[in-house]
């Protein structure tokens, strides 16, 4: 016999009961911080094992010890540091079998008009030696949802594979591009996942893909700003209990910036700050060795101290005792007037 309209029968209000303690458990800043990471005392030599292509313009790098012995461990989410022979450092998600203790896998799209990084990743050859940090994460898989909706843009499906193999039946992948050719690692997908490229189904709609997240669902997106900023737009507003995990795979563009000048005191040169630039692009135009990563204020490698200026910090990463004479030239500006800087 079925319950009267509106009244909840024990196995809704079961499930009810566990979205909540789910939500508060696991979506509350005191416990689940945003972007644990670690920042040093576990660099280490890798050595490149193979170099594969793997859609175009992409290929996968595996990494072994340079010793031979096992590698650090490593849950989904998590990414590598990369320090290259030219002194650049960029971050990689890991996307190979965290179950295997001898090797790391990442993937690099190759990016001809960016800063180089990348250029040089695919120069890389089996047998060069490169030395890395981590594993760090700044991109939290939560073991414990109810179900999952995992939605990957491009090249942001290097932390989601990992994600939604270890979710398993409770997951639903929904795979994002410009075309099959341009998608890497369309061979190991989970059975079920959605390959959707723009040139088949057309612009995706992620409102509609949103939509079909389960009530409770852990929403994981990565992939370019347009994909993560319509994600954060439209997703509560669907599906309240949802949690939403995001990663960003490329700068935010400057929309709401203020022209301003930086000093830079070691050499006595001022540079001009446009108000569509970050302090990080005006600072290269003169100091391009600069060291950078992330572009997006949450590795730390841009973190400089701030000789004169008030700062309109921007970052998610400088504890407070730092804010009042540091910023993250990445993501971080003047607050008003001009900046001096120890550069």
């Amino acid at each position: 016999m079925n319950p009267p309209a509106g009244v909840a029968t024990p196995s809704l209000r079961a499930l009810g009961a566990a979205v909540d303690i789910y939500k508060k458990v696991f979506t509350q800043p005191a416990l689940s911080p945003p972007h644990p990471v670690r920042h040093n005392g576990f660099d280490l030599d890798v050595r490149v094992e193979a170099v594969h292509a793997e859609a175009a313009d992409v290929v996968s790098l595996t990494l072994v010890g340079a010793d031979g012995g096992d590698l650090p461990s490593w849950r989904p989410g998590c990414h590598i540091d990369v320090f290259l022979a030219s002194g650049r450092q960029r971050q990689y998600s890991l996307c190979g079998d965290p179950r295997d203790r001898h090797r790391y896998r990442i993937a690099v799209r190759r990016i001809d008009n960016g800063g180089g990084g990348s250029r040089e990743m695919h120069t890389l050859r089996a047998g060069d030696v490169l030395r890395i940090r981590g594993p760090r994460n700044a991109f939290t898989f939560v073991e414990t949802a109810p179900s999952y909706l995992f939605i990957a843009a491009g090249i942001g499906i290097t932390p989601i594979l990992p994600m939604a193999r270890a979710a398993g039946s409770r997951g639903r992948l929904v795979y994002l591009g410009r075309s099959r050719e341009t998608m890497p690692f369309l061979a190991e997908l989970p059975a079920g996942a959605e390959v959707r490229p723009d040139d088949e189904f057309g612009t995706p709609d992620l409102p509609a893909l949103l939509a079909t997240a389960a009530p409770g669902a852990a929403v994981y997106v990565c992939g370019p700003p347009p994909v993560l900023d319509a994600a954060q737009r439209s997703l509560f507003a669907l599906n309240p209990t949802a949690s939403l995990h995001t990663e960003l795979f490329s700068a935010r563009p400057v929309t709401d910036g203020k022209a301003f000048d930086i000093t830079l005191a070691r050499s006595g040169r001022t540079v001009r700050v446009e108000s569509t630039e970050t302090a990080l692009d005006a600072i290269r135009r003169v100091r391009p060795d600069v060291v950078y990563s992330c572009r997006q204020g949450f590795c730390g490698s841009c973190k400089t101290k701030v000789l004169a200026g008030s700062i309109d910090h921007r970052d998610r990463l400088l504890p407070p005792g730092e804010r009042a004479d540091h910023l993250l030239t990445c993501v971080s500006r003047s607050a008003g007037g001009a900046l001096t800087l120890d550069l």
